[in-house]
């Protein structure tokens, strides 16, 4: 995921075409080429996953009620363009400890026109590009380090207060999440010990699912979502339409955060990874969302479609860690089986009455963790092990370091908003604004 590491381990990414003929001797590309072509994916990468932030948008609007859609909007925007400022002030800086400026190489020097320097050369040194543009690449970590604080989003709906929510989206993208990334693509401890997470369903999606967990047993359920029986009490989305969509455009945004984490376009042997990423991206995603609507009708009678949504992400989480050297048959299998964790996982969190609005904690968290252990079902050089090793260490520290930070939080300023704001909806109580104005809200 590091393309530091990369050229540390490749040397200059200047692979051979294909022979034009057999006793042909292969073709250089041009160095130049190269490096467009890199930059380029990582740019077109980028603003795919980018996308995703509308897709997360969507998605927790059409899943919370109309009283709160307003609100889970504006967490949105903010969370996003915080992450864009102290990724870029912080983070950056703590996940890819290989510069020159600070103590010992701690921080990395890319604040202010060293990001938009080439990669192992200085901005006069044109002859020596031969790899991706610096600012490419932060551009697209920015993009995963933002996703991160988005799957918390959704957990907390609907009962949390805008102002703690976004502090502790400041801690989890200028710290926490850089901090564990490191340990396997900044070259860390996880990275020596072999551990595999191509595209991150540790690295990015479970941190973000233990995150929300740990916010969500501290934050406790909505009002009136369990029972004094124990019985569970439905509440439905405001609108399933918008969901829908949200989904898909996350589908969409997930070829870029798979398929360029391939973190090179300039050789033959590139694109066509590219191309299998991408093929087992989809097949995993609709592995999930299958399963999930076979399982819904046989066990409730009725498919859900909600479940079906989140099936089909459940899907995506399991095949980010291992997407290129599944078979499309394994690949589906894969995402099938996170689809499965969905249909299962989400009845018990209410058994434990751990309110999570959205299911991002299937979705990301489990789905995550289980994408990460098949790893070595399909690709020879990963070890189960290790795998649990880098989950367990992860989880540790995320969870670890969340608490402290809601913790802190709620003694200091309080995490939740009151009763009578929960009752009549965030987006008055918070903002002063409703998404649907011209609708009594329920």
């Amino acid at each position: 995921m590091n393309l530091l590491t990369k050229i540390a381990v490749t040397g200059a990414i200047i692979a051979p075409s294909a022979a034009l003929a057999q006793d042909a001797a292969p073709a250089l590309v041009p160095t130049d080429v190269v490096f467009i072509l890199n930059s380029l994916l990582f740019l077109v990468g980028g603003f795919l996953v980018f996308w995703m932030a509308a897709g997360f948008a969507m998605l927790e609007a059409g899943l919370v009620r109309s009283k709160n859609v307003t609100m889970q909007l504006i967490k949105n925007v903010a969370l996003f363009s915080l992450a864009a400022i102290f990724y870029y002030l912080i983070g950056y800086n703590l996940m890819y400890p290989l510069g020159t400026w600070g103590i010992d190489g701690v921080l990395s020097g890319i604040w202010g026109t060293a990001v938009m320097e080439p990669v192992g050369a200085s901005a006069d040194q044109l002859d020596d590009y031969s790899y991706a543009a610096t600012s490419t690449d932060f551009f697209f970590q920015l993009m995963f380090c933002a996703t991160t604080a988005s799957i918390v989003s959704g957990t907390l709906a609907e009962r949390i207060k805008l102002w703690p929510f976004l502090l502790f989206t400041i801690v989890l993208t200028g710290f926490i999440y850089p901090l564990q990334a490191s340990w396997k693509w900044g070259g860390g401890f996880l990275d020596a010990m072999g551990f595999a997470d191509f595209a991150g369903s540790t690295v990015v999606h479970s941190v973000g699912g233990w995150a929300a967990l740990t916010g969500a047993l501290i934050l406790g359920p909505r009002i009136g979502k369990y029972g004094k029986d124990g019985r569970v009490i439905p509440i439905p989305g405001s609108n399933l339409t918008l969901a829908t969509l949200g989904t898909f455009i996350l589908w969409m945004g997930w070829f870029g955060f798979n398929g360029a984490s391939q973190l090179a376009m300039g050789s033959v042997g590139d694109i066509a990874d590219i191309g299998r990423i991408f093929a087992n991206t989809n097949a995993a995603a609709a592995g999930g969302s299958i399963v999930v609507l076979l399982l819904t009708q046989f066990l409730y009678k009725k498919p859900d479609l909600t479940m079906v949504l989140n099936g089909a992400l459940a899907g995506l989480v399991a095949i980010t860690a291992e997407p290129l050297t599944p078979t499309l048959g394994q690949a589906t299998l894969i995402g099938a089986a996170g689809g499965m964790i969905v249909v299962f996982a989400v009845p018990l969190l209410d058994r434990m009455k751990i309110d999570d609005v959205v299911g991002a904690i299937p979705v990301h968290l489990l789905a995550g963790i289980w994408g990460t252990l098949a790893v070595p079902l399909t690709n020879s050089d990963a070890s189960l092990s290790v795998q649990i090793i880098g989950v367990l260490a992860v989880g540790a520290f995320v969870i670890t370091a969340s608490a402290i930070v809601w913790f802190v939080l709620k003694a200091i300023m309080g995490i939740r908003v009151n009763e009578e704001a929960e009752i009549n909806g965030l987006d008055m109580a918070e903002l002063g604004m409703e998404a649907y104005p011209e609708f009594s809200r329920r």
